[in-house]
C-alpha cells in the first residue's frame, strides 16, 4: 500500500458537486485506506496497492454510479509528485506568489502545439511551459484576468486539471513531501 492522489477535474465548480466526506466514504467504500480530502477542490488523498491507470478507472466508476458524475480522475504516486514539484519552471514566482502558479496534471498527455497555442494568447508576462505530462503557468495577474485560462480548453490542450501552487504543496505534504 502506499499513497496515491487522486485529482477531480472540474469538481466542485461549474455545478459539479459532490460533498468530500461522501467521497471519503465512497473511497472507504471501494476499498481505498485512510481516504483524506484538501477542502473541497477535487483532491482526494488514499493508500491503494492498484496501479494508477487501474485506480482512475475504478474511481470514474465509482464517482459516476454512486453520484451520478462523470468526471475525469488524474491518479499520481508520491514520486510522480515529487517529480512535478521538482520539475516546475517557475519556482521563483512559485516562491513569491504560489497562487498565481499553476500545474495543470494532464491525463493522456499534452496536446500537439498546445504550448505554442497558449503562448500566442498570453498577454501581460504570462508564460507556460510542458514538462512530461503536466502543464505549468505562470498567470502574474491572476488566472481571472488571464487570456489563456479564459480560452484553454480540453480541446486545446487536452484533458486535464489544474491546481495553484500552494495546493499542490499542500497535496505533497498529505503523502509526506516535504516542502519545496
Amino acid at each position: 500500500m502506499t499513497h496515491r492522489i487522486i485529482l477531480f477535474r472540474g469538481m466542485n465548480t461549474g455545478g459539479v458537486r459532490a460533498p468530500v466526506s461522501e467521497q471519503r466514504a465512497m473511497a472507504e467504500a471501494m476499498g481505498l485506506k485512510n481516504p483524506r480530502t484538501l477542502a473541497a477542490s477535487g483532491n482526494l488523498v488514499v493508500e491503494s496497492g492498484k496501479a494508477a491507470a487501474a485506480l482512475e478507472q475504478h474511481i470514474e466508476a465509482a464517482m459516476e454510479k454512486t453520484f451520478g458524475l462523470k468526471v475525469a480522475a488524474m491518479v499520481r504516486t508520491p514520486e510522480q509528485w515529487a517529480k512535478l514539484i521538482a520539475a516546475n519552471p517557475f519556482p521563483k514566482e512559485a516562491a513569491a506568489h504560489p497562487a498565481k502558479v499553476v500545474a495543470m496534471i494532464m491525463k493522456d498527455g499534452v496536446k500537439a502545439g498546445a504550448v505554442e497555442a497558449c503562448r500566442e494568447m498570453a498577454k501581460g508576462g504570462e508564460r507556460v511551459e510542458a514538462i512530461g505530462d503536466v502543464l505549468y503557468f505562470w498567470f502574474p495577474d491572476g488566472q481571472g484576468e488571464s487570456t489563456i485560462f479564459k480560452k484553454a480548453t480540453p480541446r486545446l490542450l487536452g484533458m486535464g486539471t489544474g491546481r495553484n501552487w500552494n495546493t499542490v504543496l499542500k497535496l505533497g505534504g498529505m503523502v509526506g513531501l516535504s516542502p519545496a
